[in-house]
């Protein structure tokens, strides 16, 4: 059976897996860097790049010692290769060169995006392609046609925020801390989702795309007007990022004719009231819903190693030439979204 070591280190957190091809967790070790990062609100990227230095090493060790194994054991090494901030990326990316040139190993250099796009097949493992992909993440936000490993058809993106930068600079407006996304869950659950009224960008047009920065800037607004609590913002704003998802979401399933689920993945798909909104549009469309365990689908290095695996079993093996990349889109050859630039 074909061993994978994964290795992650794309943002601010470092991590290393072992995943079997049949897709055995063997072992999985992370280090979260919240609390570097917390006096700023936000993540750094050079402390976040110091931190992947110091930890990725180590943690490597420990999986391995965690599954009872050596580099020798090893059949594939697998790191995340972009995108990200490019410091980090090159940590574990220069890491996974150095451990596939000293052990012999071929090195599979993964788009942190298939990552996530694969890893609802780690979990699900009848999960099968095609399928339409809500990736909904920190960074990004598009509605994909997964149709094998490196086979993507994005039919929308953002052309501004992404879901997941909205819930984290809503959270800092509103003061509740970082991590954002998880902080401002926690208070929409006191929240009355309809007490402030805020928009629903491009909801209800026939624009394939996402936009959260109107959104951001009324979240502002209504906290400058001192009237609501902070509570009722939060649960007002996670509501009104809901309905954008599922609006978007529903009108890409009206064009998806043959995909065998509806499949969420990404930091926000641990956001439980999306979870369940987008579980309804699937039952409304007699689909199956798949989305990872929570854990899976915040950055890990399990999915790195599963998205290598289902790589190698394609046979898409990279030299150890391969360049780290702050960009990486998953579709190349997609239309640039109006307003999106680089980020498309």
């Amino acid at each position: 059976m074909t061993i994978i070591l994964g290795l992650e280190s794309s943002c601010d957190e470092t991590a290393a897996a072992l995943v079997s091809a049949d897709g055995r967790i063997l072992a999985h070790r992370l280090a979260t860097q919240e609390e570097a990062h917390r006096p700023y609100g936000g993540v750094v990227p050079e402390i976040a790049a110091r931190a992947h230095v110091e930890m990725l090493t180590p943690l490597v060790a420990e999986a391995l010692a965690d599954a009872k194994m050596t580099l020798a054991d090893v059949d594939v090494i697998a790191a995340t290769a972009g995108p990200g901030l490019i410091g980090g990326v090159m940590v574990g990316l220069v890491t996974g060169k150095a451990l596939a040139h000293a052990a012999g190993k071929p090195l599979i250099a993964v788009n942190h995006l298939e990552g996530h796009a694969l890893s609802p097949r780690l979990a699900d493992p009848t999960l099968q392609f095609p399928y339409l992909l809500l990736l909904v993440s920190g960074g990004h936000c598009q509605l994909l046609h997964v149709k094998g490993p490196g086979a993507y058809v994005r039919l929308a993106t953002t052309i501004d925020d992404a879901a997941g930068e909205a819930f984290d600079k809503t959270a800092k407006l509103l003061g509740l801390g970082y991590p954002g996304g998880p902080q401002v869950e926690k208070a929409a659950a006191l929240g009355d989702p309809k007490s402030v009224p805020l928009p629903r960008p491009l909801i209800h047009t026939d624009e394939p795309h996402f936009s959260f920065a109107g959104l951001k800037s009324a979240v502002m607004r209504a906290v400058q007007s001192g009237q609501h609590r902070t509570q009722d913002i939060a649960a007002s704003f996670q509501q009104a990022v809901i309905d954008c998802l599922v609006d978007r979401t529903r009108r890409a399933l009206g064009r998806s004719e043959g995909v065998t689920a509806l499949v969420v993945a990404g930091g926000v798909a641990a956001n439980n009231a999306v979870r369940a909104a987008l579980e309804s549009l699937a039952a409304d469309h007699g689909l199956p819903f798949v989305a990872p365990p929570l854990w899976l689908c915040t950055d890990n290095a399990a999915m790195i190693a599963w998205a290598g695996a289902e790589r190698f079993a394609v046979g898409l093996i990279d030299d150890l030439t391969f360049p780290a990349r702050p960009r990486w889109p998953l579709d190349p050859a997609a239309e640039k979204a109006r307003g999106a630039g680089v980020k498309a």
